[in-house]
């Protein structure tokens, strides 16, 4: 039984747990996190979905899952990610990229900048077919064919990563020499 704290909606924990699959009353939030991992060349770890889970068999999508009783957003974000690929998330190299607040939940994007080899994932096999790394352009034609879920702020996280990218590349200089 998967037990998740409950929120109001300001983010304030209310004192109680919910039960997954129970629902929550009105007025009521759980955390839930998508986190996507980015390689040095500026792909994305993406993940399809077992052909056995409920919601959207066999579609490729990102990591995620809701946050625990007593666990905080970093702690689910790495949990998950180790629990679903086996990947020990480097938290060091992750940022909380910005927080979409649903009808039930808050959702906290994770981007860890972390690069793996697909061989060395452990895949939990009720939950993950298989994983592999994909580019922005590879993803948007996934979702124009309906073979990868369709994040709504999906555009909004590739801008991030690509101005995260711009910024930490070496600047020119420019001027006198000294």
């Amino acid at each position: 039984m998967e037990l998740w704290d409950v929120y109001d909606s300001n983010r304030e924990k209310v004192g109680k747990t919910a039960v997954r699959g129970q629902g929550l009353e009105a007025g009521e939030y759980h955390v839930v996190v998508h986190i996507w991992l980015v390689n040095s060349e500026g792909n994305f770890l993406i993940q399809k979905r077992a052909a056995s889970v409920e919601a959207a068999p066999n579609i490729w999508a990102t990591t995620g899952g809701s946050a625990l009783a007593g666990e905080n957003s970093a702690a689910a974000c790495a949990r998950e990610l180790y629990e679903e690929i086996g990947v020990r998330a480097d938290m060091g190299k992750a940022r909380l990229a910005f927080t979409e607040k649903r009808a039930d939940c808050f959702c906290d994007i994770w981007i860890i900048r972390q690069s793996i080899n697909i061989e060395d994932c452990k895949l939990q096999v009720e939950e993950v077919s298989e994983v592999k790394w994909a580019s922005p352009g590879e993803i948007r034609f996934m979702i124009a064919q309906g073979t990868f879920w369709g994040y709504r702020y999906i555009e909004g996280l590739f801008s991030l990563v690509q101005a995260d990218e711009s910024e930490s590349r070496p600047r020119k200089r420019s001027g006198f020499n000294s």
